[in-house]
């Protein structure tokens, strides 16, 4: 309650801002972070990639910007009504509210979440501080952690192995309700597929290498992130996260070690910058001669829009990436099946995590 004490105040300094400009005769405008990849920087001391100092004005000089300046004062105005309320919407919700609104409705929901991250920007809160929930939902856990709770019938404590089936511990919105109470965990590996993160439990992986295994369920929701987050820094264990061999999901890596270029501004909360990118890399390709598809041209041009995002300007991502192209090649994390369905948990992983330090 304290956080969302302290966002409502911070929003309704927005609304103050604008109104002492009008007071004075200014036209009303907002300075507000430019979110491209051009305006990231690396923040030595959080040691994740955060805004940098270019700014964008929104500005009611223009028909564009006062629509926006408007649609935002609603959205406060609606924000501050649900935290007096005690209740809580989902970001579709909210784009089906403005239609109640006259010229202030939006005209599609990508401009209402857009919005909502304005606010994060201008505030520093996330927007789970503003009762806000994202229409995905957290995926899985399984391994040896321990958590406490508080659930609808209360506070309760829960294994993450033993109290579980085989589907994990459903991962909250607001994962900073959750308490580690004890782990007898060495690492954990967050998986990109399904399909990888069953196989992973069926062969006993969590088991056998002390592991937390965490579903990323493809592009993760910031609560995975956030859990993953929680779990290096308060625990100390090493993240490592598993994907396929594409230009799509070294994106889905980029997200949970540097922050997203759209959310950089909560990378500090969400991004865990020591996490390692197991694979599929595209050496392994070669190196473990895996079933393979063609490239697509949208492969190709994410591919080279990678080598120009400054989060993947090492040395590894380079050659890789380049290997890539060259190679003309990608490849699924399934394809290590071609060695049989245990290979993955017997070999490849067990190499990879030696590899990197990981398994000892």
């Amino acid at each position: 309650m304290k956080y969302e004490r302290e966002a409502l105040a911070s929003l309704l300094k927005i609304l103050e801002r604008i109104y002492d400009q009008m007071s004075r005769g200014e036209v009303p405008e907002i300075d507000i972070a430019t979110r491209t990849k051009y305006n990231i920087e690396f923040d030595e001391k959080s040691e994740v990639w955060v805004y940098g100092d270019r700014r964008s004005t929104r500005s009611a000089k223009t028909v564009r910007g006062a629509y926006m300046l408007l649609r935002m004062a609603y959205v406060i105005g609606f924000l501050k009504e649900q935290l007096k309320a005690n209740k809580s919407s989902t970001l579709r919700e909210l784009y089906y509210i403005s239609e109640n609104w006259g010229m202030a409705k939006f005209d599609e929901q990508a401009e209402s979440d857009r919005l909502i991250e304005d606010l994060e920007i201008l505030t520093s809160f996330q927007r789970e501080h503003f009762r806000i929930r994202p229409e995905e939902d957290g995926a899985t856990v399984i391994g040896p952690l321990r958590i406490r709770e508080n659930t609808r019938r209360g506070i309760r404590e829960i294994h993450c192995q033993e109290d579980v089936g085989e589907g994990g511990y459903q991962i909250p919105v607001n994962v900073d309700n959750i308490e580690f109470i004890d782990h007898d965990a060495d690492f954990v590996i967050a998986v990109e597929t399904g399909g990888m993160r069953d196989r992973l439990v069926e062969n006993g992986f969590d088991e056998k290498f002390r592991a937390i295994v965490v579903h990323l369920k493809g592009q993760p929701a910031r609560s995975t992130r956030r859990l993953l987050k929680r779990l290096n820094t308060e625990l100390g264990l090493p993240v490592v996260v598993f994907t396929d061999g594409d230009p799509w999901s070294y994106r889905i890596y980029a997200s949970v070690a540097y922050g997203s270029i759209k959310a950089a501004h909560l990378s500090e909360y969400l991004a865990t910058p020591s996490a390692m990118f197991v694979g599929i890399r595209p050496s392994d390709i070669v190196k473990y001669d895996l079933p393979s598809d063609k490239l697509t041209d949208k492969d190709i041009q994410a591919l080279k829009a990678i080598l120009t995002d400054p989060r993947f300007d090492t040395e590894f991502w380079r050659s890789e990436i380049n290997l890539q192209l060259e190679l003309g090649k990608k490849s699924e994390q399934q394809a290590l099946a071609k060695y049989g369905l245990d290979y993955v948990t017997d070999v490849y992983l067990p190499e990879r995590l030696t590899e990197l330090g990981v398994l000892k």
